[in-house]
């Protein structure tokens, strides 16, 4: 793969990426789950997936290791309507900083839904309130890296807010791809209790309790499930979805948002989709979950 300068590779520009969107008649994709960060916080997060760290327990190439101004153009030259910038912290005093950064990307990427986050610490309500004024339409949470446990009483009024305003929140919480102190279904079930009316993203359909997110899905009109990584096969092969399952996710069509992980997938972008394809739930349940829910969710 390139190092970050020179020409798109075949697979960072395969035109097939279009097709597949044509074909459904769609005006292009809505990706809920892109990656764009501070360049030396991007650097930090690929050493680590270099080095096959612990929490990722398996080698990882990063398919799409480019400049930001290159990624942006191949998630563009892809179709991507609108992608996030998700972002997290990893210990407190981190997550202001990254808020920063990523309302001034938002501000000169017109189509990146500008993008927040959070960390159990001090002050944590009032940020996510200055957030939520400022005009941020998504949040990201990943409970695996940041270690904490999301029904921290800390989060408390976090949460409160965020199921006040109805802002999303993509969540990483499921165990994979290696679980963590605070990982799986159970936290999120207690803040789900707390605040039944959180509309809640979960990353990587759960990824690999599958089958215990969508009981939340079923319990809680709030509750919504990203595509990410989910069905390819780089995952099928260490948390495969269920068969028995696939009913329940066409019944809940219309809240599964397709997500990617771009740039930081061993695979094409277009695997993503094909995977989807092949799950055969149908071109309607295929134009809801690339397009249409993302849409209406977002407001597009």
């Amino acid at each position: 793969m390139a190092d970050g300068v020179g020409e798109v590779s075949e697979v960072d520009g395969d035109a097939r990426v279009g097709e597949f969107w044509r074909r459904l008649g769609l005006p292009g994709l809505v990706d809920v789950h892109t990656h764009f960060m501070p360049e030396r916080v991007m650097a930090k997060v690929w050493a680590y997936f270099d080095a096959a760290g612990p929490l990722l327990g398996r080698a990882w190439p990063i398919a799409y290791r480019y400049e930001e101004d290159q990624r942006l153009a191949v998630l563009r030259g892809f179709g991507v309507r609108a992608f996030t910038s998700m972002i997290y912290p990893h210990k407190p005093g981190m997550a202001r900083w990254l808020n920063g950064w990523a309302a001034e990307f938002a501000a000169r990427t017109p189509d990146c839904l500008r993008t927040a986050t959070f960390f159990p610490e001090d002050g944590v309500a009032d940020y996510v309130g200055g957030e939520l004024a400022g005009g941020v339409r998504v949040f990201k949470a990943h409970v695996q890296v940041g270690g904490y446990d999301p029904a921290d009483e800390a989060l408390d009024a976090v949460w409160g807010a965020l199921a006040e305003a109805g802002t999303p929140v993509v969540i990483h919480c499921g165990s994979g791809p290696a679980p963590g102190k605070h990982t799986g279904p159970d936290p999120i079930a207690r803040v789900l209790a707390r605040h039944p009316r959180l509309r809640l993203i979960i990353a990587h359909l759960g990824m690999p309790e599958y089958t215990e997110f969508l009981d939340l899905a079923e319990r809680y009109r709030g509750v919504h499930l990203d595509t990410t990584m989910a069905f390819t096969d780089f995952a099928e092969r260490s948390a495969p979805f269920p068969r028995a399952e696939r009913a329940r996710l066409r019944d809940l069509g219309d809240r599964v948002l397709f997500g990617s992980d771009f740039p930081n997938i061993p695979y094409g972008y277009l695997h993503a989709l094909e995977v989807l394809e092949r799950l055969e739930l149908g071109d309607d349940w295929l134009r809801r979950v690339c397009y249409g829910n993302g849409a209406r969710l977002f407001g597009l």
